[in-house]
């Protein structure tokens, strides 16, 4: 693969773990679900074969998608992660160095594996088991960007926490947070110094109530949520749609009627194309629109990067749902 020139500064730096995921199409299953309707099982025959419909093995980690959207849309990206050194690790590499995303931030562990994850795709839905490597992360030095995108990273994550925080405050880079799984597990108290230096933050409903507590209203959930810090509050909802609250303003919107194939990465999709609407000067309510648009495209393949959309792309997507609209509530 021949080597481009390394930009002397960024649009966006994507920071986070990547991952091989190992798509598999399940025939037979059972969804059960309690009284709350939203909280279910999937549940397969103990000590049983259970028929496979197909296996598809994609690179994935949100990081890695949000640096492969945000290039399509065409941001100047760079990607900072820590791979295995395996025939995984290589494959990741190739794989964002293909979509134009620089890896001069990617480092090697030579002594342990790449992350990896079984995607059990079922109905459209989602279950996935994380096999996550504990990393010594080490913050590189930084060329000047004007985004920071900090996702889901290991358990080791604390010191670099607060390494970027440092930087974002010292070169006033806007960051955008969207917590994974060990991060959430720090809690809000070890959160909230790097929540006060978030531009914006991306979280599903759930993950907001984890952070703030059980909330039924939206409206009052967005307004907790940013109390605890962030300029600005995302919260996405599924088939309900997403919502906004900029300390002054309360938006919504509702979603494409896209069938669905596969959900993986719908998030990492709609976060990656509103952070790139802002960084491309749009408004929240515009940015609102390009993040449905990039999920309503991505729930339309399997894997989490296959339906990202390029810039040209979004431009069609919006004109196809023009009823599609950020509105005020």
């Amino acid at each position: 693969m021949q080597k481009r020139k390394k930009p002397s500064a960024y649009d966006v730096i994507s920071i986070g773990d990547a991952t091989l995921d190992v798509f598999v199409s399940l025939q037979e299953a059972n969804v059960l679900c309690n009284l709350q309707k939203d909280v279910c099982q999937l549940c397969l025959s103990y000590a049983d074969k259970i028929p496979v419909e197909k296996v598809q093995r994609l690179i994935g980690g949100n990081a890695a998608n949000n640096a492969v959207g945000s290039s399509r849309l065409g941001l100047t990206a760079a990607f900072y992660s820590i791979v295995g050194n395996d025939e995984t690790g290589r494959n990741i590499m190739e794989t964002i160095q293909r979509e134009k995303v620089c890896c001069e931030y990617v480092q090697v562990d030579k002594k342990q594996e790449s992350n990896y994850s079984v995607v059990l795709n079922y109905k459209g839905e989602r279950t996935i088991l994380v096999y996550h490597i504990d990393r010594k992360y080490k913050m590189p030095k930084f060329k000047p960007t004007k985004w920071f995108y900090l996702t889901s990273m290991g358990k080791n994550h604390m010191d670099f926490h607060m390494a970027l925080l440092a930087h974002v405050k010292k070169t006033r880079a806007q960051l955008a947070f969207n917590p994974g799984t060990h991060q959430l597990k720090q809690g809000l108290e070890k959160l909230k110094p790097l929540l006060a230096s978030t531009a914006v933050l991306f979280v599903n409903k759930e993950e907001a109530q984890r952070l703030v507590g059980t909330i039924a209203d939206m409206k009052e959930l967005l307004i907790a949520t940013k109390r605890i810090g962030p300029k600005i509050v995302v919260i996405t909802d599924g088939e309900k749609g997403s919502y906004v609250h900029d300390g002054v303003s309360f938006w919504k919107c509702g979603i494409t009627d896209t069938a669905v194939v596969e959900r993986t990465g719908a998030g990492d999709s709609f976060a990656t194309a509103f952070i790139a609407a802002m960084n491309l000067g749009k408004d929240i309510p515009e940015a609102l629109r390009w993040g449905t648009m990039n999920s309503g495209s991505v729930i339309l393949k399997v894997g989490p990067q296959a339906g990202l959309l390029t810039k040209g792309q979004m431009q069609s997507w919006l004109k196809k749902y023009p009823s599609i609209k950020a509105q005020t509530f």
